[in-house]
């Protein structure tokens, strides 16, 4: 996992995948991290990405997750799903909250699709961009666990 830091070649390389039509970044970030990683997830069933909402997905044109999760996927030769969970509330930008107002904004945004009500003895890999308080992908592991499914999470980087 990277260390993100203002004004850091990893802050100028995420903002590039997120904000910069780069998406083959991550693509890369994922293969290579697949390297690191491939020993320790032997029973990973599906890396899923965490959801942007369908209004920014049309935006930007690719959830920046979602191509992590390709590279990933590539390398880990474990596929991706992204289907099982969405976005339902189109949320704010996280990078100027507080931590409690991180959590605050990101619940109840995500819904496991209706026909998924068990996941019992799935091993998911969960994949997210940046792990900053850690909200985000901790509202998206509930609904998983909830269900029954088994988590561990990767993140490009860490704020």
């Amino acid at each position: 996992m990277l260390h993100l830091a203002k004004s850091s070649r990893v802050e100028s390389l995420l903002h590039s995948l997120k904000y910069k039509n780069q998406p083959e970044i991550g693509h890369f970030l994922g293969r290579r991290y697949a390297q690191s990683i491939k020993e320790v997830l032997q029973d990973v069933d599906m890396i899923v990405p965490i959801p942007i909402h369908p209004s920014k997905l049309r935006k930007r044109g690719y959830n920046q997750a979602a191509e992590f999760a390709k590279g990933l996927s590539e390398g880990l030769e474990i596929p991706v799903n992204t289907t099982l969970i969405i976005r339902k509330v189109l949320s704010v930008s996280q990078t100027e909250k507080s931590r409690n107002e991180r959590y605050d904004n990101v619940a109840e945004v995500f819904s496991l699709l209706p026909y998924i009500s068990d996941l019992k003895d799935v091993h998911i890999l969960l994949v997210d961009d940046v792990l900053t308080t850690g909200a985000t992908i901790a509202e998206a592991d509930n609904l998983f666990v909830e269900a029954g499914a088994k988590v561990s999470i990767v993140t490009i980087a860490r704020a």
